[in-house]
């Protein structure tokens, strides 16, 4: 205390031609500014307006009001940036509740209130925590293409890329386009996974991870899809699914833990927010915990794990499916759905699930088979609130099977020749996950549209800022 300090930021309140709260966006807390009025020219106080840019120079002292414990005294301010009335009060920087949805549309200026502050610290705060948990553990980062001439998923669902003229496009002998006059001789498109990738390289240094864009072509406009979203892949040389269970359990613990611990004073805003929101809703669609519950939840319970065919055997006992209360059918060979994910975790075994050995049709031709034919090694996380949060698998690193599965899945084999041949040179087991990187975000703020945890959300018909 009694130090001289200069602080900048935006004006988020003036009372009294006397009070200013001050914020510059590394927290959730206004720092108050006091000033004298007879000390200030009133040109000078005018411009003094919500959302307006100043700095303020004085001495940092004990509070005598309440709400703070310490303010500045105020020798100097600097005008740094003008925010008229009348603009401010067209945006959402006028100080009032607004809704997502308006929030959505002005996303340039979202990021200035308390809810995305809050958002976007907790977002850089995990995204800090994904790297250090992997660093920590030997793990290597690699950059995989966001360029690719492949679809590891096999769903047709990819953005193209092309330099090829779109009013003189041309056509083959066939009738098709004629990639081979593109830039790079070929169809390329928008990755949608870098796990393939990340695989060749698990080969070579053990244990990799890639964290970065990938695209879906897939016109959905439901609150948990977007087009362009982040990854977390990792993938480990000699795992098994065993294996791959328990990196994945405590990659997500380690990250709920860092949240709790280092953002203590957005999590309980958020938390907050949550409550009004959940408080809403109808009894039966409420969340169960509230978001710092979740959270500690999640960081301090053993995750159950339970294999696809005992958690079909579950659902057709329950009480819930006799009284015919899930939506969509419940049988062997069909994928689950959020209700039952939901209905798993928060009503029959009330903790985080991991399901394993799924039915090989409903999953991708790189997965490991079992022996008993039918099924692969698979996994997928279950989070209360949420559903599925996380999908991985051993990888198939018999050639032949993973040939013969190829085939099935109708995957070219002359575009995957690459893949394929890892596995006549030195194959071993090895396992990897996926996460989508906004979908572990909306857990950890509690927000509910995925829209509202990535900066700029890619939408159908939504490609603004």
């Amino acid at each position: 205390m009694g130090t001289r300090i200069l602080v900048k930021g935006w004006v988020r309140a003036f009372r009294s031609n006397r009070f200013i709260q001050l914020n510059d966006g590394s927290c959730m807390g206004n720092i108050q500014a006091v000033i004298d009025f007879e000390n200030f020219d009133e040109a000078t106080l005018r411009r003094i307006t919500t959302a307006s840019a100043i700095g303020v120079e004085g001495e940092l002292v004990s509070s005598q009001g309440g709400g703070q414990t310490f303010e500045i005294q105020v020798a100097s301010i600097e005008i740094i940036g003008d925010a008229h009335p009348d603009d401010v009060q067209k945006t959402v920087l006028q100080p009032k509740r607004h809704s997502l949805d308006l929030l959505r549309e002005q996303a340039h200026l979202r990021f200035r209130t308390n809810t995305f502050g809050a958002i976007f610290r907790i977002r850089h705060a995990a995204s800090f925590a994904v790297h250090q948990f992997f660093n920590d553990r030997g793990f290597n980062y690699i950059n995989t293409p966001i360029l690719t001439g492949t679809d590891a998923e096999g769903a047709g669902e990819m953005f193209r890329v092309s330099t090829l003229d779109l009013k003189k496009t041309p056509i083959d002998e066939n009738g098709e386009v004629d990639f081979s006059k593109d830039f790079f001789g070929k169809q390329v498109n928008l990755t949608v996974s870098g796990q393939l990738e990340a695989e060749l390289a698990a080969m070579g240094l053990g244990k990799v991870y890639t964290f970065g864009p990938t695209f879906r072509a897939e016109n959905s406009n439901t609150s948990r899809h977007l087009a362009e979203f982040w990854m977390i892949e990792p993938e480990v040389a000699f795992n098994d699914l065993d294996d791959n269970m328990d990196l994945t359990e405590a990659f997500l613990k380690y990250i709920c833990n860092y949240i709790l611990n280092n953002c203590e004073d957005d999590l309980k805003f958020l938390d907050e927010r949550s409550a009004k929101e959940q408080a809403q809703k109808p009894q039966n669609e409420r969340n169960k915990l509230g978001l710092i519950e979740s959270i500690k939840f999640v960081s301090d319970t053993p995750f159950k794990r339970l294999t696809y065919t005992e958690a079909i055997e579950t659902l057709l006992n329950s009480k819930h499916y006799k009284k015919k209360k899930f939506q969509f059918p419940v049988e062997w060979g069909v994928d689950l759905q959020s209700e039952h994910e939901r209905y798993l975790v928060e009503k029959e075994f009330n903790c985080p699930v991991i399901l394993r050995d799924y039915p090989a049709k409903i999953k991708a031709f790189y997965m490991r088979f079992n022996d008993d034919g039918k099924t692969v090694a698979a996994m997928d996380v279950l989070f209360p609130g949420v559903g599925e949060i996380v999908g991985g698998s051993q990888r198939e690193e018999r050639y032949d099977v993973l040939s013969a599965k190829c085939e099935e899945f109708n995957v070219s084999k002359e575009e995957l020749w690459w893949y394929l041949e890892t596995r006549k040179l030195g194959t071993v087991p090895h396992a990897g996950f996926g996460m989508g990187f906004e979908r572990l975000v909306m857990f950890l703020t509690g927000m509910s549209n995925i829209r509202d945890v990535i900066p700029f959300p890619r939408t159908p018909d939504n490609a603004e800022f």
